[in-house]
């Protein structure tokens, strides 16, 4: 894993948490996507090196508005840059970890994606992304 590569927010209402996230980050969203398979829409800052990345659920019933629902809003993963996910996901399924995904799908900001379950990394929802190329 090289670096974080951003840190994953979920909100209810992407227009309210846009306006104080551009307040407390000093920088307008520099991107909005829908991520049709996964029932979300995001909006990505940057500030200095770090990303943050804000979820809001476009469906009652995707996974954000269930997290939503159990949780609140607040932090809803944590996403690493890896060189290659399709070896990053069979070295960490060597070493015992549960994947969510054992094939990477496309995610949001041109990425190929892959989480880990929560249940073996601490109560943490971990995601690999890979630039797709």
């Amino acid at each position: 894993m090289n670096k974080i590569e951003h840190i994953g927010i979920a909100v209810k209402d992407l227009e309210v948490s846009n306006v104080l996230f551009e307040k407390l980050l000093g920088v307008p969203s520099y991107k909005s996507e829908a991520v049709e398979s996964e029932d979300v829409m995001t909006s990505f800052f940057k500030s200095g090196p770090n990303k943050i990345e804000l979820l809001a659920a476009t469906n009652p019933e995707s996974p954000i508005a269930k997290f939503l629902e159990k949780k609140g809003e607040g932090i809803h993963h944590i996403a690493f840059d890896v060189e290659d996910i399709f070896a990053e996901i069979e070295r960490l399924k060597s070493e015992g970890f549960i994947l969510i995904n054992d094939v990477p799908k496309k995610g949001a900001d041109n990425k190929l994606v892959a989480f880990l379950h929560p249940k073996g990394t601490n109560g943490v929802l971990v995601e690999l992304c890979q630039e797709n190329k």
